[in-house]
């Protein structure tokens, strides 16, 4: 298999994963029966606006309104829904002014109306309400300071649920007592509702947790206020009854991709949905794997590839960054590991079209990789080192750049041994 070869059937792998979890392809048949009086929408996340799109597209005689907020630039036309931009991954002023234009929306409904909520990957950065006292300018700073912290997204979504007005099934109680219908799609490891977008529509269950390690680890940066709300012994949240419906997952993704390889004749292994840890030691671990496929008594024999999502993290330490997302520094590190290991080819990219606040979905690694870094005056692992994975790719041309593809099944990765 030559590297064109190659890489065309890596794209063709990602695209199909990509497109498994588009709005328009998946969401109308999650959809309830169809409400006999108003539908209230509201959603936020990265798909939000597509999936409005699609809402309005399956019900055009339905009496239809509401708000959802997206990202800048995944912004899509729609006719009866309201779509909001706001920033990701750090909340700004118009995300603000979103949940609470969300938040006086669902307040509104009453018995007898649907609330349909429309909740993807990026819903806790752009609908942000922090408790009182906490500021739009405290909530900005714990951001950042999550970014950096190297912690489990888990472990995140705990500290955003405890921190926020609308998350942790805030949306949901304030939607009472009209019915609450949810259709999510997830980024999250094991697609655990309550960490999709912070679980805006679902109980919290870490509401009664003591969070005080969580606060320790994020140091004197965290916000005094902050600090305290997370310190203080918290009361478990309201039970609710919900309905939720997940309608595409990194999983579901996976295994559309996984497809794709069987008729190309290259057997697929799927390593898992809901891999995590820091993506360099990742990249290491799964190069060892690809080095063994083939090898005498192993089960798995050459073409093959290994399907990998989850989401994994940069941790940035005190030094400035360069620039690259997790999934430009996985692949970099795969490709220092490999060290030029022949025919083996791998892509890795952020589904949502943008690894981390980059252009780029992710990049595109070969045998031949580390040279030309080299011939460009590069060294591949000096950039790791400063977190500047970006620079590689971008020198050698194996950025894999989609433009935003309004959906968002987290990381999508694929390690295809010739």
């Amino acid at each position: 298999m030559t590297d064109e070869d190659a890489a065309a059937l890596l794209r063709r792998m990602m695209t199909a994963a990509i497109s498994a979890a588009d709005p328009a392809h998946v969401l109308a048949h999650h959809l309830p029966p169809r409400p006999e009086g108003r539908c209230i929408v509201v959603g936020a996340g990265k798909a939000a606006a597509a999936m409005a799109r699609a809402v309005e597209r399956a019900w055009p005689d339905v009496d239809l309104g509401g708000v959802v907020v997206t990202r800048y630039g995944h912004a899509v036309p729609t006719e009866r829904i309201t779509v909001r931009e706001a920033a990701h991954p750090v909340p700004d002023a118009a995300g603000m002014e979103a949940a609470k234009e969300i938040l006086r929306v669902v307040r509104a409904a009453r018995e007898g109306d649907l609330v349909l909520a429309l909740i993807s990957g990026g819903g806790s950065a752009l609908m942000p309400l922090p408790v009182p006292p906490l500021t739009l300018e405290d909530e900005q700073a714990i951001n950042r300071l999550l970014l950096r912290s190297g912690l489990a997204i888990g472990d995140m979504n705990r500290i955003r649920r405890r921190l926020s007005m609308l998350k942790g099934g805030g949306l949901a109680l304030a939607a009472a007592p009209a019915r609450l219908v949810t259709l999510a799609i997830s980024d999250v490891p094991g697609d655990d509702p309550a960490s999709i977008a912070s679980g805006p529509t679902v109980p919290d269950p870490t509401a009664g947790e003591d969070l005080s390690a969580l606060a320790l680890r994020l140091g004197q940066d965290l916000p005094d206020a902050a600090r305290e709300i997370l310190l203080e012994p918290s009361c478990p949240s309201p039970a609710f009854e919900t309905d939720y419906r997940l309608i595409a997952s990194p999983l579901m993704s996976l295994e559309v991709a996984a497809e794709v390889a069987r008729l190309a004749g290259v057997a697929p292994v799927v390593l898992g949905d809901a891999l995590e840890g820091e993506a360099r030691e990742l990249g290491t671990a799964i190069a060892g794997i690809a080095k063994s496929v083939g090898r005498h008594g192993h089960p798995t024999k050459a073409p093959a590839v290994l399907l990998s999502g989850g989401e994994t993290t940069v941790s940035i330490g005190d030094a400035p960054p360069g620039r690259g997302g997790r999934n430009m520094e996985f692949a970099l590190s795969l490709a220092i590991a490999l060290d030029g290991h022949p025919g083996v080819h791998a892509i890795a990219v952020d589904t949502d079209g943008i690894d981390g606040t980059e252009e780029a979905a992710g990049a595109l690694i070969g045998p031949g990789l580390l040279a030309k870094a080299a011939e460009r005056g590069l060294d591949a692992q000096d950039c790791l080192l400063r977190h500047d994975s970006h620079a590689v790719f971008d020198a050698t041309g194996d950025l894999v750049v989609t433009g935003p593809t309004l959906t968002n099944v987290n990381d999508f990765r694929a390690v295809l041994i010739s």
